[in-house]
C-alpha cells in the first residue's frame, strides 16, 4: 500500500531530516512512527500527503508515484487520505455538524450524501448529540473526535494521525485510541506518530522508530523503547 525506497529529504537551510528510508506498510494495518523531537517523524509523514516532496528517492502509493506526481494530481490522493493533528485545526465559527460536513463539500458530495455521511460518523465517534455546538463549546477531548470523524468523512484508505493524543489526559487518550482502533477494524490503514509511551506499549501495534532520518527499529508488536 505504501512503499519507500532509499527515500531523502534535504531542506534549503541544508537540515537532512530523512536520510535513505526504505519501508513498507501493508493495506489495513496499524503503524506507531516514534521517535525523540526533530528525528523525522513529522517529514515522514508529510510526504505521505506529498506536504513535502522528496529530495531523493521513490514514494508510492499503490500505483500512484508521489515523488513524480504532477501538482493537479495531489487533490485526488488527498481524497484517501485523512489527517489528524494534535492542535484539532477545526473551523471556529463553523458547528461540528459543519466542520465534518465542510470536508465532503470541497469535493463536491451531493448534500443528500453529506448530511447521511455526516451524522454517520458523528455517531461513529459518539457526537451525534452535539452536531449543532461550535468547538469551543466542546472539551478537548471532543474537539479531537470532531477533528477524527472530518478525516474520515470521505472514506480515506490511510488515515493519518499527528500526536492526536499530546494534548489530552490520559482517559482521554483511551477514548480516542478506542476509536482510532475501530477505525482501523474497517480495514483503514493507520500511521500515528506519537509520543505517549503508555498507549504504544498497552496497545501493541507495528512500531517504526526513526531517529536522526533512519528507521533504527521496525517491530511487528514493538514498544515504545524511548525514556522519558
Amino acid at each position: 500500500m505504501i512503499e519507500m525506497q532509499g527515500v531523502y529529504k534535504t531542506y534549503p537551510n541544508g537540515v537532512t531530516a530523512l536520510n535513505g528510508l526504505d519501508v513498507r506498510i501493508q493495506q489495513g494495518e496499524f503503524v506507531y512512527v516514534v521517535g525523540p523531537s526533530g528525528a523525522g517523524k513529522s517529514t515522514f509523514t508529510k510526504l505521505i500527503f506529498r506536504e513535502e516532496k522528496p529530495s531523493k528517492g521513490s514514494i508510492h502509493i499503490n500505483d500512484l508515484d508521489l515523488a513524480a506526481m504532477k501538482e493537479r494530481r495531489i487533490p485526488k490522493l488527498r481524497r484517501n487520505i485523512g489527517v489528524v493533528y494534535q492542535d484539532f485545526r477545526l473551523l471556529p465559527r463553523l458547528t461540528v455538524y459543519e466542520n465534518v460536513a465542510f470536508a465532503l463539500e470541497v469535493i463536491e458530495q451531493r448534500p443528500a450524501e453529506i448530511k447521511t455521511r455526516v451524522m454517520d460518523v458523528l455517531e461513529q465517534v459518539r457526537l451525534k448529540n452535539k452536531a449543532r455546538f461550535i468547538p469551543d463549546e466542546l472539551s478537548g477531548g471532543e474537539q479531537q473526535r470532531v477533528s477524527i470523524a472530518r478525516a474520515i468523512a470521505n472514506r480515506p484508505r490511510i488515515l493519518i494521525a499527528d500526536e492526536p493524543t499530546g494534548n489530552l489526559d490520559p482517559e482521554t487518550s483511551w477514548e480516542i485510541m478506542h476509536i482510532l482502533e475501530e477505525i482501523n477494524q474497517t480495514g483503514t490503514t493507520i500511521l500515528m506518530a506519537t509520543h505517549n509511551r503508555e498507549v504504544v506499549n498497552r496497545v501493541r501495534k507495528r512500531v517504526i522508530a526513526i531517529e536522526d532520518g533512519v528507521i533504527v527499529r521496525d517491530e511487528r508488536r514493538g514498544d515504545y523503547g524511548y525514556e522519558d
